[in-house]
């Protein structure tokens, strides 16, 4: 790190429990989060050449049937193909089996496979295929790459956006910066998306000069360097926990950009997320003493910080003079009060609040009641659970049940004919399921010892475009070992990093553990070698018969 982002003292760091959502005014569609993205290059992104101013279950039932045959199933089998597609979408599904088919093959043969199809490519039919296989960067490039040389279509700056994506989400910035530079020299396609999709994966992979330097280029490519873009550098650098650098860059470029209480706000919810009271209550003194008047934010952020280091009293005096002084908090301050009663057990007080909220004119949202359904779940108040639920389903709006109110109310489950009555109630809801449902349900499925379940996930996962990425495979991985079937959870592992996830640590001691039994017991499987990415031993797929 340069020492133009270093001059703050380096101060401990505790991992954050919760987030804040910052909402920013600005004329994009407020149902998307902001981007400002910019690439970067040897060529076109150095920041060096643009500084910055400033559980064990055995299936008994399957006999010798191997898990992963029953597992890996195509995505659009007969039994996961429960409706009608439309033709665009069945054209998308039948490319991401070629894709699912040859992800261990060379890019010559991918292409020979898709060459087979006589599609007519589109900006839509291509950022679906993407979307559909985006854990598995390396065939979702190969794609890429064979679209980009096809004759009469060149991509848009939606294909460019969504590439750009999957490769900074797998940290490939060699691959990112190539595609970049082609984008480049083609005129009106890099915009603010652009910007904001390499911003979110630089600074996710902590490249905060790489970041900075791509902010600083808006303006080659007609974009202006406003306040909203720079509370969004700003924002994605405290996301991913740069405060100190973002605080600098804050300062720095204040004759710029200006002051106002949206960007303060911004560091000192920084401060705050990362669990550091001291410097939050320095920056809180520091908006006190400027000419900027604290909001309802900036007081319900610093609520915020003293509830996660159990300073309750004091959170609970700030939040009572803030309705007495007329600087009424809003609704993510009460339920971040709602939820620091429930996490001390006092739950009668959180409802307290909870009803204190519709008389000051503070309506719940869908977040109050997952706060509390939540904890009621803990405790297994499972009456006063479903109460809330049909509340809010009478109310419908922003309180319609969501994703995490079906994570909550799964977690709650005790065996599997449960489940489905879940699921289906959170679809006559509208409730889309993502990546951590479907990995809960899976894991679940695997603690029950429901196999069947297990391979209608698994393939649900892919059709929908949710995986399985690196969590789902780490969940059969270890839910295979404690079976015993180690072949196949090796088998597992191998796929795994044949598609660039790197394991976590107690999954490569595992796999390194399962190589050594399976070697001291004569078997050929022990002689595999958990660094072979080149090809998977995954055998080829065979339907288990009901």
């Amino acid at each position: 790190m340069r020492p133009l982002f270093r001059p703050l003292k380096i101060f401990s760091r505790q991992n954050f429990q919760r987030k804040f959502d910052f909402c920013i005014h600005s004329p994009i569609n407020p149902a998307k989060p902001l981007s400002y993205h910019s690439i970067t290059s040897l060529k076109t992104l150095n920041p060096y050449f643009f500084p910055i101013n400033t559980r064990n279950f055995e299936f008994h039932f399957l006999g010798r049937v191997k898990t992963t045959h029953f597992v890996h199933s195509l995505v659009d089998s007969d039994e996961t193909t429960q409706f009608q597609r439309h033709p665009g979408e069945q054209i998308a599904v039948k490319v991401q089996n070629v894709l699912i088919n040859h992800r261990n093959s060379s890019e010559e043969e991918i292409e020979k496979a898709l060459g087979q199809f006589e599609l007519e490519l589109t900006d839509d039919l291509v950022v679906d295929v993407v979307n559909r296989n985006r854990f598995d960067w390396k065939t979702t490039y190969m794609f890429f790459k064979w679209v980009c040389r096809e004759g009469g279509y060149s991509p848009g700056s939606s294909v460019y956006n969504e590439i750009f994506d999957v490769l900074g989400r797998a940290r490939r910035f060699d691959e990112l910066v190539q595609v970049f530079d082609e984008m480049s020299e083609r005129k009106g396609l890099v915009n603010e998306r652009t910007f904001g999709i390499l911003l979110n994966r630089y600074t996710a992979a902590h490249k905060v000069e790489e970041s900075i330097g791509i902010f600083n280029r808006r303006n080659e490519f007609g974009l202006m360097d406003d306040s909203v873009a720079f509370q969004s550098l700003l924002m994605w650098l405290c996301r991913y926990k740069h405060v100190e650098d973002a605080e600098t860059l804050f300062h720095s470029k204040k004759n710029e950009f200006g002051f106002d209480i949206k960007t303060w706000n911004i560091i000192l919810n920084g401060w705050c997320v990362l669990g550091n009271v001291h410097e939050a209550k320095r920056f809180w003194k520091d908006i006190i003493a400027s000419n900027c008047k604290p909001d309802s934010f900036t007081g319900g952020t610093f609520i915020n910080a003293l509830t996660k280091k159990g300073k309750l009293a004091m959170a609970m005096k700030l939040f009572r003079s803030m309705w007495e002084k007329g600087c009424h908090p809003d609704v993510v301050t009460c339920n971040c009060v709602i939820d620091a009663l429930c996490f001390k057990k006092r739950i009668p007080e959180a409802l307290e609040v909870f009803q204190e909220m519709s008389k000051r004119g503070r309506l719940p949202n869908v977040t109050t009641y997952n706060t509390l359904i939540m904890h009621l779940c803990k405790i297994r108040r499972m009456e006063k659970v479903y109460e809330l639920l049909d509340e809010m389903e009478q109310k419908k709006g922003n309180c319609l049940p969501n994703d995490r109110t079906c994570v909550f109310l799964l977690k709650s489950l005790r065996n599997s004919e449960e489940v489905p009555k879940v699921l289906e109630r959170m679809k006559r809801n509208g409730c889309q399921l993502n990546e951590d449902a479907y990995n809960l349900i899976l894991k679940m499925y695997m603690n029950w010892g429901n196999e069947e379940r297990v391979r209608y996930t698994w393939n649900e996962m892919e059709k929908n475009g949710m995986g399985p990425d690196q969590r789902s495979y780490t969940i059969m991985i270890h839910g295979l070992y404690n079976m015993g079937w180690l072949e196949d959870a090796l088998s597992y592992f191998n796929e795994m990093t044949s598609k660039g996830m790197i394991p976590e640590p107690r999954t490569e001691i595992l796999a390194n553990t399962m190589n050594i039994k399976l070697k001291e017991e004569g078997g050929e499987q022990g002689k595999m070698s958990i660094t072979n990415t080149n090809k998977s031993s995954r055998p080829a797929h065979r339907r288990i018969r009901r």
